[in-house]
């Protein structure tokens, strides 16, 4: 499992758009690599729309902030669309990165068993290693965490 002072697993995804992003592509910079379940619920609703709102100050520290779910890019796009979404949002239909990560995980919600996302965000610094890691997060206030984070980084 990935965890703080690892490098960061390098990766080919989609993002909305459809476009094909490496994490080399964002080189240089501070990276905010969030894991979310699914598009167009209401945690992660909150959590995208959220990072859009402080968009600015990320990109003002250098940090690109990326999401990163099992969506589809055509969901994503739907979901850019519907929310104006400022972020940037990877497809990761076969769950590699998700799964290198150690967040694919066994949940229970209701009685009922099954896999998914583990909500977690990973800050990655311009030299492509893993300053801090946010697992299992509680999205109320998890923003402004990063962003000070990233802040006393700078």
């Amino acid at each position: 499992m990935i965890s703080e002072n690892d490098n960061a697993p390098d990766f080919t995804l989609e993002r909305d758009g459809g476009e094909t992003v490496t994490l080399a592509d964002f080189g240089g910079k501070y990276i905010v690599l969030y894991f979310y379940p699914k598009d167009n619920t209401p945690g992660c609703t909150i959590e995208a729309n959220d990072f859009s709102a402080k968009i600015k100050e990320f990109e003002n520290l250098d940090c690109v902030v990326l999401g990163v779910s099992p969506d589809t890019v055509r969901k994503h796009d739907n979901f850019v669309k519907k929310y104006d979404l400022k972020v940037v949002l990877l497809a990761d239909i076969d769950k590699k990165l998700i799964e290198s990560y150690g967040l694919w995980v066994e949940k229970k919600m209701f009685g009922r068993i099954y896999f998914g996302v583990e909500r977690s965000t990973f800050l990655i610094n311009p030299k492509g290693k893993i300053v801090k890691e946010w697992r299992k997060v509680k999205v109320k206030g998890h923003v402004d965490e990063v962003l000070e984070t990233l802040k006393n980084l700078s």
